[in-house]
């Protein structure tokens, strides 16, 4: 008999629609068209909403993606951040479409060597409903009947994301849906924000796809880093079995003022990319941090350092390995984590004490940066309690050894010699730039240290 591995969870509301009621015949409604102004295929085709369009490598064209353009301005580098998505994210805050205030919640850095950031949000556990969600399988079939993203309201979106055919970086306040042939990419607002800016991308949001990773998608997550031109701004991905709770294809982004804890993390070279095709990709281990995980740097293209680690995602993904992605440092860094603690829940493996806080250790909490419901679970928050939560979600040393091969394999890589294994600590420590954090934080949104 196959076991099942499910455990009773609470997930978070990320879309104010997602409560509604979904027993409606979803296939009736696409037919005949809603009322709500959706995203959906009765709506969206014949809809107008902003676009951006970002520029690509010109010897890497992205196929059957480009959107043509009929501007010859390039915008500043700092427009998408901190003029469009911030400036439209703290729109949406004004016309109240989120559930509660983050910019209110108390942040701090732990005392302690790594710096590990706690954040107070007792409202984010608050209207969830029960579910029961499968762990065992990364892989699954995207379903209809359950919330997904063609039910968003278009007023929670804040533009359409897609590559343009200039190798510049484009703005259109209105843009016909109907005149590209090509399923949309948005970026909307996550209404139950872990910190401000927080936004999610979904890529092709007409073509309903599930909750895996595949190498257009992971480019236009590497693209978004890019854009943002701010290392404060960072990308993640969280797959099914690592605690994403929509299985409809989306990526998370927000704002943070201050470094994530692995980006400081000391490392080892562990392989790179070598003979014919060699991209200039370099790949290291972290090293003395609490979860195992892997870091991606260098490529001669952006399209070759994202090559890589989708590559080793996608064969994690059909080796039924939960993982989470991190994109840093402007999509100049990519960490990728693979992890285990929530087939440990099921099992009744991790202690009480941390499930106890109602942490979901997923990309934000692995890089450092743990959200806490309760105030005394804030109050006494250390750095021995965030190693002990990190340390369930890390592989062992044998099977994290084991899925390093079956990346390396897939990703065609080969390890490094042995005398280029020495730790990197001094070039890996983050370097906090040396401009001022973006005009549009508030000032309650800033992190006491």
């Amino acid at each position: 008999m196959t076991r099942v591995l499910t455990i009773k969870r609470v997930p978070t509301v990320v879309s104010n629609y997602q409560e509604d009621n979904n027993n409606d015949d979803n296939n009736s409604e696409r037919a005949l068209g809603c009322t709500r102004n959706c995203l959906g295929k009765c709506c969206l085709p014949v809809s107008k909403l902003p676009l951006y369009t970002f520029k690509i490598d010109s010897e890497h064209p992205i196929e059957d993606g480009n959107v043509n353009v009929n501007s010859s301005e390039e915008l500043p580098q700092v427009f998408f951040l901190h003029n469009l998505l911030l400036g439209q994210w703290e729109d949406r805050m004004r016309r109240g479409l989120f559930r509660y205030d983050v910019t209110n919640c108390e942040t701090k850095v732990i005392p302690g060597k790594y710096g590990f950031i706690a954040q107070l949000n007792e409202g984010r556990h608050l209207k969830k409903r029960l579910t029961e969600f499968r762990v065992d399988q990364v892989l699954q079939p995207f379903d209809d009947n359950k919330f997904n993203f063609a039910k968003v309201g278009q007023e929670e979106v804040l533009f359409r994301f897609e590559p343009s055919n200039d190798n510049k970086s484009h703005f259109f306040p209105s843009a016909d849906i109907a005149s590209d042939l090509n399923s949309p990419t948005v970026i909307a607002i996550n209404v139950s924000p872990i910190e401000y800016g927080h936004v999610l991308m979904i890529p092709q949001l007409l073509d309903y796809l599930p909750q895996r990773i595949d190498h257009k998608s992971f480019l236009f997550a590497v693209h978004m880093a890019r854009e943002a031109a701010d290392p404060l701004f960072r990308v993640g991905y969280n797959s099914l079995g690592a605690f994403a709770t929509i299985n409809h294809l989306h990526y998370q982004a927000y704002y943070l003022a201050v470094p994530l804890p692995v980006e400081k993390a000391p490392n080892r070279r562990v392989g790179e990319e070598t003979g014919l095709c060699d991209k200039g990709v370099v790949v290291s281990e972290l090293w003395n941090y609490p979860t195992r995980g892997l870091v991606f740097e260098g490529g001669n293209t952006i399209k070759d350092l994202s090559d890589v680690v989708a590559s080793s995602c996608i064969c994690l993904q059909n080796k039924n390995i939960p993982f989470n992605v991190l994109i840093s440092d402007c999509g100049k860094r990519i960490f990728l984590f693979p992890q285990c603690f929530a087939e440990k829940q099921a099992l009744g493996e991790v202690s009480q004490k941390i499930l106890d806080t109602q942490v979901n250790p997923a990309v934000w909490e692995i890089s450092g940066h743990i959200v806490l419901k309760r105030r005394k679970d804030f109050d006494d928050a250390s750095e021995a309690y965030a190693w002990r939560l990190l340390a369930e979600v890390s592989l062992s040393e044998v099977r994290f050894q084991e899925v390093k091969d079956y990346v390396f394999e897939a990703a065609g890589l080969q390890k490094a010699n042995v005398e280029e294994n020495s730790i990197n600590e001094k070039e890996s420590l983050y370097k906090t730039p040396a401009r001022p954090a973006a005009p549009n934080l508030p000032r309650d949104c800033s992190v006491h240290q």
